[in-house]
């Protein structure tokens, strides 16, 4: 027996004169530490083109009592979203001395990309084209967003982030603390900053750098393989990934970037321990394929014969179960998602009009916006009941899944008089949008149908996470009832989820780790394919063990000082480990 199941899962340019240099404010020296604050540090004039080509200068803003100079880029996640940010700061401290000034250094922006981020987001201070980031070099700059808050003596006074709510793997609910609005109140008020320095994080500045393209791994022979296999299927356009990797010039720029979230296994998500069990969809690259992307970067990132390249590949623009028997939408009018923030999960109750039991065997969710749905879950909600069947999901969606498309007599068996319940997971990418999002299902006789892919669960609603507790335990358990073919595995926790492991406790004795992860991301929904099905024999007890943590040590914590239980939305917390599973026979 096949199945394939679903997987749950960011040019031209117009030059222009730049004078400008860091000098110690008492002595007039550069400084020499390129890791040292640059808090103290004096800020030479400078002069870049705007987004339509325009010269600004720094000299135009004399009258100011300071300005923020921040670097941001078009396709950067936190930029996006911090973009709007920066036009409301903009709006509270102008009439008082303050000038928002941005500035993108990225040699992947073109002029006409950072006039499209402008007028995209309805930016409503500066936005300067740093051509050959020959300011961010002279300021030291790394990141975006990154900020240097000036007085009008040009003297850093302030280095970091905006504030505290977006981060890299994590986005809180709202902001605990504005970092640079307080900074220039502070300023404007004649008092000292009381936190000159916090860290910036965000994208890499993608840098011009002189570096002689000498090495024998080429992006057309060795590095557009992997990124066709591991990445496009998320960086092409209209995905919900920040930015493309379709072809040479996508690369470039984000070298630092990408090194980066392969390093420290950010991307491609996957989450499972390699120790224990083998997975159809694992998604990690390999390490000789980080090797050569290292290499590659090493050598000067050189692009290699196009002859070389391999086909690009090919995504479905139809539905990749064949055209279904009925679809069905979340609900009658599409939902909008606000330019920014946290959007909790929506929940949209559907009754798809079943007066008679079906027998599923393809089933496709398919976003109607991309940039914003980050998952879908489609529960069933049995006849009668108000509650749904955790036993039951008929599909789900996330970046780079696949359909459920069930064969050899497999089908998902759904009672006469069920509802559907959608729950959508959306993510704001700094401009406001709206989705409608649908399935697709097809069906077959119940003459066809010799086996039914049973979902079982081991879960625990009745447990209490005491405030501040960084590593609360929480156990379930599910006993087979007959003997069964396990298929996959999706632990579910929300943004106190630490860790979740999968244990069979066999009736010879036998332990096995099934499935153990080790850090499990609230931000990556996954489903965890076995490579073969692994036969759990009659009164096997799987036990599921979660970590939680409620401490302020987890960013995404949205209240470390809450006493945290069972709920349907991300600031109450699950426990579930839900299974896929046939009869062995």
């Amino acid at each position: 027996m096949h199945c394939r199941l679903v997987c749950f899962t960011v040019a031209w340019l117009v030059g222009g004169i730049v004078s400008i240099q860091f000098a110690n404010a008492a002595t007039g020296r550069q400084s020499e530490e390129s890791s040292a604050s640059p808090v103290g540090t004096q800020v030479a004039m400078f002069e870049l083109p705007n987004a339509y080509g325009k010269p600004v200068s720094l000299s135009d803003f004399a009258g100011k009592k300071c300005a923020a100079i921040v670097f941001l880029g078009t396709e950067c996640p936190l930029a996006k979203l911090y973009g709007p940010r920066l036009n409301d700061l903009q709006a509270k401290f102008g009439d008082r001395g303050l000038q928002v000034i941005g500035i993108n250094s990225n040699k992947q922006d073109s002029l006409t990309e950072v006039a499209s981020y402008v007028h995209r987001h309805e930016i409503k201070f500066p936005m300067l084209k740093d051509k050959g980031n020959v300011l961010a070099d002279a300021m030291k700059a790394k990141r975006t967003p990154e900020v240097f808050l000036i007085d009008a003596d040009r003297v850093v006074r302030y280095h970091g982030r905006i504030d505290d709510q977006y981060g890299v793997g994590y986005a809180r609910d709202k902001k605990t603390r504005s970092d640079l609005a307080i900074a220039v109140e502070e300023l404007l008020s004649g008092d000292e900053i009381t936190q000159p320095t916090t860290e910036a994080v965000g994208c890499h500045i993608g840098r011009t750098k002189e570096v002689a393209e000498v090495g024998e791994i080429t992006y057309a022979k060795h590095i557009a393989p992997i990124f066709n296999a591991r990445c496009v299927s998320c960086h092409r356009e209209g995905e919900i990934a920040p930015f493309t990797l379709t072809s040479y010039d996508d690369t470039q720029g984000w070298e630092d970037t990408i090194l980066e979230v392969i390093g420290n296994n950010r991307m491609p998500p996957w989450s499972a321990n390699p120790a224990h069990g083998e997975f159809a969809n694992d998604a990690r690259l390999s390490e000789d394929e980080k090797e050569l992307i290292g290499q590659w970067v090493d050598g000067g990132m050189p692009e290699g014969d196009p002859a070389n390249l391999p086909e690009p590949p090919v995504f479905a623009t139809g539905w990749q179960i064949g055209e279904p028997d009925q679809i069905i939408q979340m609900r009658d009018k599409p939902f909008d998602v606000p330019a920014e923030g946290v959007i909790d999960y929506q929940r949209f109750v559907i009754d798809p009009g079943w007066d008679e039991d079906k027998f599923v065997v393809a089933c496709e969710a398919r976003p109607q916006n991309r940039a914003v749905v980050h998952h879908i879950l489609v529960y069933v909600i049995p006849p009668g009941g108000r509650n749904v069947d955790l036993r039951k999901v008929l599909v789900g969606y996330a970046p780079g899944s696949t359909p459920v498309d069930l064969d050899d007599g497999v089908a998902i068996h759904v009672e006469a008089g069920s509802k559907l319940l959608f729950e959508m997971h959306y993510t704001p990418n700094g401009t406001a949008q709206s989705d409608l999002s649908y399935i697709g299902v097809k069906f077959t006789d119940e003459d066809n149908v010799d086996k039914e892919l049973e979902g079982q669960i081991a879960a625990n609603s009745r447990f209490r996470i005491p405030p501040g507790e960084a590593n609360h335990i929480v156990n379930a358990k599910h006993t087979v009832s007959s003997d069964q073919n396990l298929l996959g595995m999706t632990p579910h926790m929300h943004l106190r989820g630490k860790a979740f492991r999968y244990t069979a406790h066999f009736p010879n004795g036998e332990e096995e780790i099934l499935l153990d992860v080790p850090a499990y991301d609230f931000n990556w929904q996954m489903k965890y394919i076995l490579k073969e099905p692994r036969k759990l024999p009659r009164g096997t007890i799987i036990r599921c063990r979660a970590i939680f943590d409620n401490s302020e040590y987890n960013l995404s914590n949205p209240d470390p000082t809450k006493t945290v239980g069972w709920g349907d939305q991300s600031w109450n917390e699950m426990m579930i480990g839900f299974m896929d599973m046939v009869d062995a026979d």
